[in-house]
């Protein structure tokens, strides 16, 4: 029905780290190579839980693209915007707000857990109660079938499924549907549309997946209908109104393996973190002096690597060779903790070596990050227009 389309976005709220790239961004990279790709810097979002401090959210933005842009996110491939420059998402999603039930909104796992968890802040508001609405406003308004998300995520695309199916129960009974569809039908030629009709009856009177799998792609494969003849069969196919939002499906992406240098999971709020363009030398002296195994106390004392976040770090950078190398050499004395350090910093500087290669170009010139951005927001606009015309006609809205 549309052209596969992946939508991803981050929160500025700060220097990213190596969590962030091995957790979101080299996925994103790996993307923007498979699919048309937009990523967005989500700073409307970031209001929900920093309204009273929003100072740092313009420059967090800036330094969060060029980190993007330093990880490998290429603009010839992927479309990078500002959420706040495409103020189509506000509308979506107030118009959608007009049709969500508030149970939708309370039932959302992350709400009290985000209440349980930042207590200090007053969270008590309606942009926090209705931040999944606007996550879903962000993804609908794109068309975009596919999101990239951890599995706590999950339930967002799941609720974002429920808001389009119910807007398309609402609002795609257009006044002479059947007629219209039945009209487009014929545009296929008599032979597919015979084939398609049968198609549609196997599927709505037998609830014979195959028979729908066939005629979406026989849909598909129709060069001569108008995007708004497809939307009316994909929904009259399925037996429902014209499929004016797409249902998106949550790409699913394995949790980040990237411990912090304490060991637990490399977190800003826990001050256990390497950055992406982080300083050599500070770098080096963070690893150098990162904990290690307390039973280690002397040099010719034996370890466990088990013990030791060091460890941790192997499992992400090193081979089968060299974690051997620290198993045997760890257990048996045979070397030093700072031994066993200086080829985790080896091989982190050789990670981020590119990345601040990359992004020195746009320090020193900004301006090459606004066109970027600029040029982005413009092909987010012109996509958000496209989607908004047709759900302000849907709900009764269009300009005379």
């Amino acid at each position: 029905m549309y052209e596969p389309r992946v939508l991803s976005g981050m929160r500025p709220t700060g220097a990213l780290h190596l969590g962030h790239y091995h957790g979101v961004l080299r996925n994103w990279a790996r993307l923007q190579n498979e699919y048309p790709c937009l990523f967005f810097v989500a700073d409307w979002h970031a209001l929900t839980t920093n309204y009273d401090e929003p100072g740092s959210i313009e420059k967090n933005s800036w330094d969060m693209v060029i980190d993007w842009l330093a990880a490998g996110i290429d603009p010839s491939q992927s479309t990078l915007f500002i959420q706040s420059q495409v103020p189509e998402h506000a509308e979506l999603h107030l118009l959608l707000s007009m049709i969500t039930p508030l149970g939708w909104l309370e039932r959302v796992p992350t709400y009290k857990d985000q209440q349980e968890k930042l207590t200090e802040k007053d969270l008590s508001t309606y942009g926090f109660l209705g931040y999944p609405l606007l996550q879903s406003a962000d993804i609908l308004i794109y068309r975009a079938n596919m999101v990239p998300v951890g599995e706590d995520q999950v339930p967002h695309v799941e609720f974002t499924r429920e808001i389009a199916r119910r807007f398309n129960h609402l609002y795609g009974r257009e006044a002479g549907f059947e007629d219209k569809a039945k009209a487009a039908v014929k545009k296929m030629g008599s032979k597919k549309a015979r084939l398609f009709n049968e198609l549609r009856t196997k599927f709505l009177e037998q609830g014979d997946d195959e028979a729908l799998g066939s005629a979406r792609a026989l849909l598909d494969e129709q060069q001569n209908l108008s995007r708004g003849d497809r939307e009316r069969l994909f929904g009259w196919l399925e037996g429902s109104g014209k499929k004016i939002l797409v249902e998106p499906d949550a790409l699913l992406t394995a949790a980040s393996r990237m411990p912090g240098l304490d060991g637990q999971k490399m977190s800003k709020s826990y001050g256990n973190t390497v950055t992406l363009r982080e300083d050599a030398d500070s770098v080096t002296k963070k690893i150098r002096t990162m904990p290690t195994d307390p039973a280690r106390v002397k040099r010719t004392d034996p370890g466990n690597p088990e013990n030791c976040p060091v460890w941790q770090l192997h499992q992400v950078y090193s081979d089968d060779v060299r974690r051997q190398w620290v198993q045997t050499g760890c257990t048996s004395a045979g070397i030093g903790c700072l031994e066993c350090k200086q080829p985790v910093i080896e091989s982190v500087l050789a990670e981020q070596a590119p990345m601040r290669e990359r992004a020195q170009a746009y320090l020193d010139d900004p301006t090459l990050v606004k066109n970027i951005i600029a040029d982005g927001c413009e092909k987010a606009r012109k996509l958000a227009g496209e989607t908004m015309r047709e759900v302000r006609e849907a709900m009764g809205l269009a300009s005379s």
